[in-house]
Order: structure tokens, then sequence, then C-alpha cells
């Protein structure tokens, strides 16, 4: 494996859009490579974002990153998001997201520039959860980097969603939007984020969605489907830790979102683990340059050592 120090990173990787096949769904993605070109077969990096997202909200940020430091990454957007094929639209599935991130394992499996036995995922906050059930499902994810990862069960989603009351009026609504949806075919959507209308998905303070210059982009509609809250509030995150066997990093930060759940899931996960606390708010993990190259330096450093090297002493928290 070649070395992917800071220090001999070219400044921009080559990004060559890509697609390929999940279930019925045709994905499309970026494939990011090094500018120095194939060195033979390389390890290479799913990499995806936040729920709702798009790629080219955070997920496209980090590929590029990552191949600045030698590495392959695929960003992608998810079946029924973005520029990809497949229906519904704008519902977020943990189920269909994991099974979309094991088919962009396929995609670089099979390609040519690819050490198919040096396959990663860097997942940013809610696609932690997703990234974390695709690799307790399967073995070719041989490690895992997850950054300012949103990781609940249903402790925290009564802390974050108004406590048990708010949790089931969620889920009527969710109920309610299915039968609907079962019954016309319609679905009933609400804003991500919308800070005057007080059904939207997110209620705390969301500027990085609400700036054109930032994730307030075209290719992003700023909208969820009201049936998802039920499988989203009812996914319980934590417990996947106790069956993943693959070397994990988690990077995150104390004024980030629920760094509870960062901890429990960290003290559940089997060695080798590492958990790295740095600065910044969940959105400096989007695209804030510095809070996100310091991220991705863990995830390479973190990559370097699991994908290809021993990891017998890895385990640490710092």
């Amino acid at each position: 494996m070649s070395s992917i120090t800071e220090a001999s990173a070219p400044a921009w990787p080559v990004a060559e859009p890509v697609c390929f096949f999940s279930d019925d769904a045709r994905l499309a993605g970026n494939l990011y490579y090094p500018v120095d070109g194939p060195a033979g077969r390389r390890p290479a990096i799913v990499v995806t974002g936040t729920w709702t997202s798009v790629k080219e909200q955070m997920a496209n940020r980090y590929a590029a990153q990552l191949a600045r430091r030698g590495l392959i990454a695929l960003s992608f957007d998810f079946a029924g998001f973005g520029m990809s094929g497949g229906e519904l639209r704008e519902v977020e599935s943990a189920e269909r997201k994991a099974r979309d991130i094991r088919n962009a394992v396929s995609f670089l499996a099979n390609h040519l520039a690819v050490n198919g036995e040096q396959i990663g995922a860097l997942a940013v906050c809610a696609s932690a959860m997703y990234a974390a059930l695709a690799a307790t499902m399967d073995d070719r994810i041989r490690s895992l980097a997850l950054v300012a990862p949103w990781l609940h069960d249903a402790l925290l989603v009564e802390e974050v969603y108004g406590g048990a009351v708010g949790v089931r009026e969620r889920l009527r609504a969710a109920d309610k939007a299915a039968a609907r949806y079962q019954r016309t075919g319609v679905v009933e959507y609400v804003p991500v984020v919308d800070p005057d209308d007080p059904r939207a998905a997110m209620s705390m303070a969301a500027d990085f969605y609400l700036d054109p210059a930032r994730g307030k982009l075209p290719e992003w509609p700023n909208r969820f489907a009201v049936m998802a809250w039920r499988e989203w509030l009812m996914f319980d995150a934590i417990a996947l830790a106790d069956r993943i066997r693959k070397p994990t990093l988690i990077v995150h930060s104390e004024t980030a979102a629920i760094p509870d759940g960062a901890r429990r899931f960290y003290a559940a996960l089997r060695r080798p683990k590492r958990l790295v606390w740095q600065r910044g708010t969940q959105f400096d993990f989007y695209d804030d340059p510095d809070t996100v190259d310091q991220a991705v330096a863990h995830a390479a450093d973190h990559f370097q050592h699991t994908l290809d090297a021993s990891v017998a002493d890895y385990s640490e928290e710092q």
C-alpha cells in the first residue's frame, strides 16, 4: 500500500462520473483517483453523507480529500436521491441505504484500479448508521470511519424529538402518510429544514442547509417523506456496535450532534477501535475546511493502518 501522508498528497484528485446499479435503481456517483495515477490496485473507500443529502453537499468533499491522500474514493447519491434513479423519492430508509452501500462496494470490488481486499467506508452523520448496518452484513467492508456520526437508539430518539409524546406524534404521522400512500400512491413530504414550518424534519438550527453557498443546492430538494419517520425513529444504531467485526474509527466533537451516541456506540464496539475528539460543530464537519481536513487526516491514517498493516495495538481514545 502506497504512502498516504499529507506531505506527499497531490493538490487535486481526478474525478470520474460513474454509475452502478443497486437493485433496480441506477445510482450516480463520482470516483476520485489520486492524480499520481495507479500504482497497481489501490485501496478504495465508499463515502456517504448526512440523511437526505446529495453527494454535492459533503460526500464529494470527503472523497476528494481522501484521494489527495492516495486512496480511491467513491461518492454517490443514494437510490431515490439526487441524480440517482429509484422510487420512491427522498424516502429515508436505513435498510435501503445499507443495500446501496453494499452495491457501491460491489462496484469498487470489480473495478480494475481497486484492490478488492482493501475496501473501507467513511460515513458522515446519519449515514454512519447505514454504513454500520452494511458492515454487519458484508465482510468486504474491511474498515469503518464514522465522522460526526449520528448514532441513536430509543433513549436518544426521545431526547432529540421531544420525549415520548414527540416520538408518538411522528409515528402517528408516519403511519397516516404510509396509509395514504398505500391508498393513493401519493407520498406526503415536509421540508427537511424550514424555520417557519413546525412540521420540518429538523427543528435544530441548520444554517448549512439554508445557505446557497453551503448546503442549499439545486440538487437537494429539501424534502422529507413523512412515512419514513417510523423506520428512522425505530432504528437502533447502538445495538449494531456489538455486531461489528471491523476496525472502526469515530471522529466526533462534544459540540456536535448527540456525542453520547458516539460514546455509547464506541463502548459497545469490539476491538480494534479508536475514538478521536476534535473541535467543531456538526455543520463544521460538513464543509469547514479545517474541520474536514482534520477529520480526513484521521480517517486516512485509520485506513492506512487497518486496510494494510497490523492493528493489534490500534485501540485508543484521544
